[in-house]
C-alpha cells in the first residue's frame, strides 16, 4: 500500500509539473518548426545524445499519458528521417504504452474489479479469448486515443507480452504515416492536415480487417470441418435431438412450437436422469425421511406418543410411484401430441447432418446433443469387489442398509446421507476436502454439518478413501485421515463424488467433435460445437450441471439452430440459482463471500437470522440465515445465500430481483403476507436499510419534532 501511494504521489507530481510549468508549449507544431534548425545542428554534433534524450523523453510522455506524442512523432521524421525515425518511435511508443498499461494495472485494476467484478467477468473472458484481435483493431485506427487504450487494457487480464507485441505491430502503420509527414515538416500547417478524412477512413477499414479476418478464418475452419462429408440436398428434419432429459425435451418442445420438424431420440427412459434417477426420486426419499424425523421429534410440537416404523420396501415403492405420476409430463405420448417425432432407440451421429437409429438414417439441418451425464466412479482399489451404489442404481434397493457409507460431500452426497440417516441407517459420510458442501461459504457448510452430526451422521472430512477390502463377507473402506489409517465397516456404499459427461457411444469420437479438458463437449457462447450446426446442452456441455440450466440452454440451442442465420443469441449465465435439499436447505444465487473474496470483488454483507422470524418460530423451524451481498453503499444485489426451511423456494424472489436489476429497497417496499417464511427476504432488506439510515437527516428530524412539541 505504501509503495502504491508513493507511486501515485510521483505520477501526480510529474503530470502536475507538466501543466504547472506549461511544458506543453514545447509540444506544438509552431515550436517544432521554429526550433527545427537548432535541433538539426545539435543532432549533427551529438547524434547519440539526441537520440537517447528523444527516445526516453518519448517513453516518458506516453507512459504518463501526456499530450504531445503526435508532435514528437513528427519531430522524429523531421530529425531522423523515415526509417530511423519510425524505428525509434515504434519502440519508444510501445515501451511507453506498456508502462502506462502496467501502471493502470497496478494502481487501478484491483479497485475496479472490486467494484465491478461481476460485470467485468464476461468482459475479461472475451479479452482472454480475443483480446489480441480487439487490441490490434483499435491500434490500427488513430481516432482511438492510444493513451485511453493503454489504461483500459491495463484493467483487463490481457498478458503483458501480448499487449506489447500487438501494440508494436498495430501502431506501426500510424507511426509510419506521422513520421513520413514529419519529413515534410515545412509543408504541414496543422495536425488535422495529416489525417485527412480519406486517410482516417482507410485506417478504419484497416482497423476492422482483423475482425473480418477472424470471421473469414472461422468460416474457413468450419468449412474445413465439413471436408469429406457430403451435405444432403434435402433434409428430413430441422433438428434431431439426442437425449430426452431436460435439455432435449425443452429443445424439442420449442422446435415443435415454432413449427419445425423435430426428431427426439432416447435410448433409455424419457425424462432423463432428473425424473428417473436424480431430482425426483431423491426428493421423494427426502420427504419420507423428513416425516420420520418429525415423528421422532414430535414432542417439540406437543405430540407425546407419535410413533412410526419404516417399511423400506414400501418407501422405495412410493419413490417409484412418484416417478410414475410425473412420467406423463415427459412421455412419448405427450411429445408426440406436441408434434415431436419421438424415436426410442440408440442414436449415432454418422455425419454433421445424419443420425442413424434403429437401422434408419435421419437427415437434419441441425443436431442437438443432450445426452446428459452419469455418476463418476473413482479409481479406488477393491471397489470392484462390492456392488457399489450410485445415484443411478440405488433406487433398486429394497432392503435398507444398516451401515451405509456415502462417499462425497457435495449436494447429492449430503442429500442422500441425511435422507438415509433419517430413515434409520447408520450413515458415515466421507469427504476428502476440509468441509462438506465445498461450493458454499464455510459458515453455511458448518451449519449443515452441525445439523448432520446432531442427527447422528458420522461426518468425516479431510478424509481420503484409499481402498475397499472384503474379508469373510465383511466390507471395509480403508481411509487416510491426518496421516493415520481409519477403517469403516459398511453394508452398502454410495458413490457421490461427481458426475461425468456422456460423450461416448454415439459418434462424437468418430466425427471429431471437440471435448474440453473436463470431458464435456466444447461449445461456444451460442452452444455450437466445432461443427457449427451441431449444438450441445445440459450436463454434457456444462458449465453447470442443473436441470433448470439445461432447460435454460435448450432455448438458446433451439432458437440459434433454427434462426441463427438471422440472429444468434449468446447464452446468459449471469443469474444462475441452485439449491441443496438438505435440512436445512441451502439455496444460492450469484456470489457468496467465498466467490467475492476469490474474485477480489468488494461487497457489503447483510444477514438476517431466521430464528427471529415469526412463522419459523411457529413451525419450530427457527434456524438458518439469509446472507445478502450488495455493492458497497448501494442496494444492488451481488448474490444471496439462504439457509433454512424452504430456502429453495425463498430464493426465487432474489433471482427475479437480480435478473431485472431490482435492489433491496424494492424488496423492502413489497408487501409480504404475514406470517410467512417469505418475510425473511423483506426483513433482510430491512437490515440493510437500517445499516444505511441517513443519520444526519434523522438528527434534524428529531430536532424538528422537539421544536413542534415546544
Amino acid at each position: 500500500m505504501k509503495n502504491r501511494k508513493l507511486l501515485i504521489f510521483i505520477l501526480v507530481g510529474l503530470v502536475a509539473s507538466f501543466f504547472v510549468f506549461d511544458l506543453g508549449r514545447f509540444f506544438s507544431l509552431e515550436y517544432l518548426k521554429s526550433e527545427q534548425a537548432a535541433l538539426e545542428t545539435l543532432y549533427a554534433n551529438r547524434p547519440l545524445m539526441v537520440i537517447a534524450v528523444f527516445f526516453f523523453g518519448y517513453i516518458a510522455v506516453t507512459a504518463l499519458s501526456l499530450p504531445g506524442a503526435a508532435i514528437l512523432t513528427l519531430a522524429a521524421g523531421a530529425q531522423f528521417g523515415l526509417l530511423l525515425g519510425a524505428l525509434i518511435v515504434s519502440f519508444a511508443s510501445t515501451i511507453g504504452a506498456t508502462l502506462a498499461f502496467l501502471v493502470s494495472r497496478y494502481l487501478l485494476r484491483d479497485m475496479i474489479e472490486s467494484r465491478f467484478g461481476d460485470k467485468l467477468k464476461t468482459f475479461n473472458s472475451n479479452i482472454e479469448k480475443d483480446g489480441a484481435f480487439y487490441l490490434f483493431t483499435v491500434r490500427l485506427v488513430p481516432v482511438f486515443p492510444f493513451f485511453l487504450v493503454n489504461l483500459v487494457m491495463g484493467l483487463t487480464r490481457l498478458k503483458t507480452g501480448i499487449f506489447y507485441l500487438v501494440s508494436q505491430i498495430g501502431m506501426l502503420a500510424g507511426t509510419l504515416v506521422f513520421v513520413n509527414a514529419g519529413t515534410q515538416l515545412a509543408q504541414i500547417d496543422s495536425l488535422s492536415g495529416i489525417l485527412s478524412p480519406g486517410l482516417i477512413f482507410s485506417f478504419a477499414l484497416l482497423g476492422i480487417f482483423p475482425l473480418i479476418a477472424k470471421k473469414v478464418v472461422d468460416i474457413v475452419k468450419a468449412k474445413k470441418m465439413y471436408e469429406g462429408f457430403t451435405k444432403p440436398e434435402k433434409f428430413d428434419q430441422d433438428i434431431v435431438v439426442l437425449g430426452a432429459g431436460s435439455g432435449g425435451l425443452v429443445t424439442s418442445y420449442i422446435g415443435a412450437v415454432v413449427k419445425a420438424q423435430v426428431t427426439l431420440i432416447e435410448k433409455h427412459k424419457m425424462g432423463g436422469d432428473c425424473l428417473n434417477t436424480g431430482c425426483v426420486p431423491s426428493k421423494a426419499l427426502i420427504r419420507s425421511g423428513k416425516l420420520m424425523h418429525n415423528i421422532k421429534h414430535s414432542q417439540k410440537y406437543g405430540v407425546q406418543s407419535a410413533t412410526g416404523e419404516i417399511d423400506f420396501a414400501k418407501t422405495m415403492q412410493r419413490v417409484h410411484e412418484v416417478i410414475a405420476k410425473i412420467e406423463p409430463h415427459d412421455s412419448v405420448e405427450r411429445y408426440t401430441s406436441l408434434g415431436v417425432n419421438v424415436v426410442e432407440g440408440a442414436g449415432k451421429i454418422t455425419s454433421p447432418w445424419t443420425v442413424d437409429v434403429n437401422g434408419k438414417t435421419i437427415t437434419a439441418r441441425n443436431i442437438v446433443i443432450a445426452t446428459g451425464g452419469s455418476a463418476f466412479v473413482p479409481p479406488i482399489p477393491g471397489l470392484d469387489k462390492v456392488n457399489y451404489l450410485t445415484s443411478e442404481n440405488l433406487w433398486e434397493l429394497n432392503t435398507q442398509p444398516k451401515r451405509l457409507i456415502v462417499l462425497g460431500g457435495g449436494p447429492i452426497g449430503c442429500e442422500l446421507a441425511q435422507a438415509f440417516s433419517r430413515l434409520g441407517s447408520e450413515v458415515t459420510q466421507v469427504e476428502m476436502t476440509p468441509r462438506i458442501m465445498g461450493r458454499e461459504d464455510p459458515d453455511v457448510a458448518d451449519m449443515v454439518q452441525a445439523k448432520f452430526e446432531a442427527e447422528g451422521i458420522n461426518v468425516m472430512v479431510d478424509t481420503k478413501a484409499v481402498s475397499v477390502e472384503v474379508e469373510n463377507g465383511e466390507k471395509t473402506l480403508v481411509c487416510e485421515k491426518d496421516g493415520k489409517t481409519v477403517r469403516v465397516a459398511f453394508d452398502e456404499i454410495i458413490l457421490a463424488v461427481g458426475r461425468k459427461a456422456n460423450t461416448t457411444g454415439f459418434g462424437l469420437e468418430e466425427l471429431g467433435v471437440t471435448l474440453t479438458d473436463k470431458g464435456t463437449v466444447e461449445v461456444n457462447d451460442y452452444l455450437q460445437t466445432n461443427f457449427p450446426n451441431i449444438y450441445a446442452v445440459g450436463d454434457v456441455a456444462g458449465p453447470y450441471q442443473f436441470t433448470h440450466v439445461a432447460a435454460h440452454q435448450a432455448w438458446y440451442a433451439a432458437v440459434n439452430s433454427l434462426f441463427g442465420m438471422f440472429k444468434k443469441f449468446r447464452v446468459d449465465y449471469r443469474v444462475i440459482p441452485w439449491a441443496t435439499f438438505t435440512d436445512p436447505e441451502v439455496a444460492r444465487v450469484g456470489l457468496n463471500e467465498t466467490d467475492a473474496k476469490a474474485g477480489n470483488i468488494a461487497y457489503e454483507l447483510t444477514t438476517y437470522g431466521i430464528d427471529d422470524l415469526d412463522r419459523a418460530i411457529a413451525d419450530s423451524s427457527d434456524y438458518g440465515v439469509v446472507k445478502v451481498l450488495t455493492v458497497p453503499g448501494k442496494d444492488k444485489i451481488l448474490g444471496v445465500t439462504i439457509v433454512g426451511e424452504h430456502a429453495g423456494d425463498l430464493i426465487a424472489e432474489y433471482v427475479l430481483a437480480m435478473k431485472h436489476g431490482l435492489g433491496l429497497n424494492k424488496i423492502l417496499g413489497t408487501i409480504h403476507i404475514y406470517p410467512t417464511l417469505s418475510e425473511s427476504n423483506k426483513y433482510a432488506a430491512g437490515e440493510w436499510k437500517r445499516a444505511h439510515q441517513p443519520v444526519k437527516v434523522l438528527e434534524y428530524v428529531e430536532k424538528f419534532h422537539n421544536w413542534r412539541r415546544g
